[in-house]
């Protein structure tokens, strides 16, 4: 089994998000000391609006920085990715990106165990996050989106430790195949029919590609990737 180097542990609280008028819990600091995550998270992490994210299915978000070459080139110098915590990552590494994880991939930290449940659907907070209009729609497209774990057992993450990699029940499903599905709209029955009936893949996303399926359509992305007039 593989095994990687959590190279920085993030958790931060609801503050004001720029000038947007609105609250988030995207900015997020590197902790030092290690800490408990149970069912909804990491200890003393925050989620502004409960209904679109955290939860048990969205407990702890994981990044990969080596992304963030990628980001600097695009964007230009950003302060904001001069460090770990640009997208609101709850966990940081090198080594594990969407094109070597799957759907369903159980890790182990100590006595904590996670399981890879979706990657992230990426919404118009970027935008302000990066002083860029459009940034959520362009990490949608990138598809370096960072995922989700849910929580199996509960234990505790510290920076240095090691993330192993335990069980992987869909190798056929990397997480870059599932977002080129997603992000290319493709309506595939057989594809979709798999991952509505697919119990590792959260249920919002079992019942978002089941919903695509039925109406032979993709979702309209506009409000979440823009916000409200934003």
């Amino acid at each position: 089994m593989s095994g990687h180097t959590i190279r920085t542990v993030l958790a931060g609280p609801v503050a004001p998000l720029g000038d947007s008028g609105k609250t988030s819990a995207i900015a997020k600091h590197a902790l030092a000391a290690p800490v408990a995550v149970g069912p909804l998270g990491l200890a003393g992490d925050e989620q502004a609006d409960p209904r679109f994210h955290g939860g048990p299915e969205k407990a702890v978000h994981h990044y990969a920085y080596e992304h963030y070459p990628f980001w600097q080139q695009a964007l230009g110098a950003r302060e904001v990715l001069t460090r770990p915590g640009a997208f609101g990552e709850n966990i940081s590494t090198v080594g594990l990106t969407e094109r070597e994880v799957c759907i369903g991939d159980i890790y182990r930290c100590g006595t904590l165990v996670l399981q890879v449940s979706q990657a992230r659907q990426p919404c118009w907070k970027l935008d302000v996050r990066f002083a860029h209009k459009g940034m959520a729609a362009e990490v949608q497209r990138s598809g370096l989106t960072g995922w989700y774990y849910r929580v199996l057992e509960p234990g505790t993450l510290h920076a240095g430790a090691q993330l192993e990699r335990i069980a992987r029940p869909r190798p056929g499903w990397t997480l870059a195949r599932i977002q080129d599905l997603l992000n290319r709209r493709v309506v595939d029955g057989a594809a979709l029919a798999e991952l509505a009936d697919m119990p590792e893949l959260s249920p919002n996303w079992r019942a978002l590609f089941a919903k695509r399926r039925e109406a032979g359509v993709a979702e309209d992305w506009n409000r979440r990737l823009r916000g409200d007039g934003l």
